[in-house]
């Protein structure tokens, strides 16, 4: 499996400096480390996308969470946000197929796909350098395939990919960190209907 992190670190030292980056990210606690470690190369602008996230309460929750991390992270340059359309209707017409495979299957690959795209029609619309996702923070999400659905968007689009995978170098041991202290509610499930319901049966059984 190729080392992202060593990708990520070459093309960084590359940077001529300013690069624009549209960050998608799942949520707040996610895109603490990596817009601590990100802000001091990028100008950034976050994009909140993720139509996976039910109900409506817990989209708008997140929401706050991510403005609240933006606003307590340092950076070289101001950070923006996007908080693009919820329409949970394209997350569960994208998974139907998948619905009931669990977490870590194809469900979840679709799920990537659907955000990820969404993530490069903006940034081509935008005229971003780069685009990438926190989502390889998690150690629950499987970074080869983030990886690997950017390289396959990239060729059909302006904007290039940012390799990544932000576990690296503790990285989620640092969102948990500045978590705590920006005081950020962290949830129990990635945000669909199904991971809730797999992660409500998982803690019946502690």
């Amino acid at each position: 499996m190729e080392n992202y992190q060593k990708v990520l670190d070459k093309t960084i030292e590359n940077l001529n400096g300013g690069e624009t980056l549209l960050l998608h990210s799942c949520c707040g606690p996610c895109s603490s480390y990596v817009l601590e470690y990100l802000a001091q190369y990028f100008k950034i602008t976050i994009l909140f996308y993720n139509p996976n996230i039910s109900p409506k309460s817990e989209f708008d929750k997140r929401v706050v969470e991510q403005k609240k991390v933006v606003d307590n992270t340092p950076a070289k340059y101001p950070i923006d946000i996007i908080v693009d359309k919820y329409d949970p209707n394209e997350f569960y017409e994208t998974v139907e197929e998948y619905k009931d495979l669990g977490e870590k299957s194809q469900r979840c690959y679709e799920c990537y796909n659907l955000r990820l795209e969404r993530s490069f029609e903006i940034a081509d619309e935008l005229g971003f350098d780069f685009v990438t996702t926190t989502l390889s923070v998690s150690p629950h999400k499987n970074s080869q395939w983030i990886n690997d659905i950017g390289e396959i968007l990239e060729k059909n689009h302006n904007t290039k990919f940012l390799h990544s995978d932000f576990k690296k170098k503790n990285g989620y041991k640092r969102s948990i960190e500045l978590s705590k202290k920006f005081d950020l509610y962290r949830q129990d499930y990635c945000g669909c209907v199904y991971s809730k319901k797999e992660s409500e049966e998982r803690n019946k059984n502690l």
